[in-house]
């Protein structure tokens, strides 16, 4: 199984910034970065919950599962 993190596709949408939704939701620009490119094991609610009210979303607009190919 793979979950595709499409956050950079809402960012762009939204016309937001890395730098701006770090500040937002309060996490390192790095840490936004290793999230955007799906470089993560886990994301906490909290963060999720931010991202989505930051850009008036909903979590499966930025995250998406795909059955791996058998």
């Amino acid at each position: 199984m793979e979950i595709i993190v499409n956050l950079d596709v809402m960012m762009a949408v939204r016309k937001v910034s890395s730098k701006e939704l770090a500040k937002a939701i309060g996490i390192t620009e790095a840490n936004l970065s290793l999230l955007k490119r799906g470089k993560v094991k886990g994301v906490r609610f909290e963060t999720l919950a931010s991202i989505c009210d930051y850009l008036a979303c909903q979590p499966g607009d930025i995250l998406e599962y795909r059955k791996a190919a058998e």
